[in-house]
């Protein structure tokens, strides 16, 4: 598969089949992720996999899209790891590299994604119902399984729009 298409035809799935994907993948998946670019190669990710039905449906109560997290047969957390930081703003740019990498390896498999922000509102919350360590920052949480959904279209502005002058 060719750059070019994973990137403009990947989309986010919200509903999901009740099929696992194998493990193998989502390591692949995970792996893809720490090959992201990050400054002076620190890598200040980490990750939490989950796919027990109950710890999903208590992560749902984090987020007015719950419903998606219930859906999908595994959910991953990213976490920004503070120990392996050691610049905020390069570091999160770097998490949000590692999940598009993630996203763009789920799609070369046949899996969808859904990269989930709006739950970063209740992360203190959520982290510590996960019981996570104090060093380590919720970054995005995504979705992952095969898509029940049809594939649409996208669509996006016209690249000069985003030209300065």
């Amino acid at each position: 598969m060719k750059i070019e298409e994973a990137v403009k035809q990947r989309r986010s799935v919200r509903q999901f089949l009740h099929k696992m994907p194998n493990d193998e993948d989502v390591q692949k998946i995970l792996q893809a992720g720490t090959w992201a670019p990050s400054g002076l190669n620190n890598q200040p990710w980490k990750f939490k996999i989950i796919r027990e039905k109950g710890q999903k449906e208590a992560l749902a109560r984090f987020t007015k899209y719950g419903k998606i997290i219930e859906a999908a047969p595994i959910v991953i957390c990213i976490f920004l790891d503070y120990g392996a930081s050691y610049n905020r703003e390069k570091d999160i740019l770097a998490v949000g590299a590692c999940v598009q990498n993630m996203l763009l390896q789920a799609y070369e498999y046949g899996l969808g994604t859904c990269w989930l922000g709006e739950i970063l509102n209740k992360k203190e919350q959520l982290i510590k119902y996960l019981k996570i360590k104090d060093d380590l920052e919720l970054m995005a949480v995504v979705c992952l399984g095969y898509s029940d959904e049809e594939v649409t279209k996208g669509c996006r502005k016209r690249l000069s729009s985003f030209m300065l002058k």
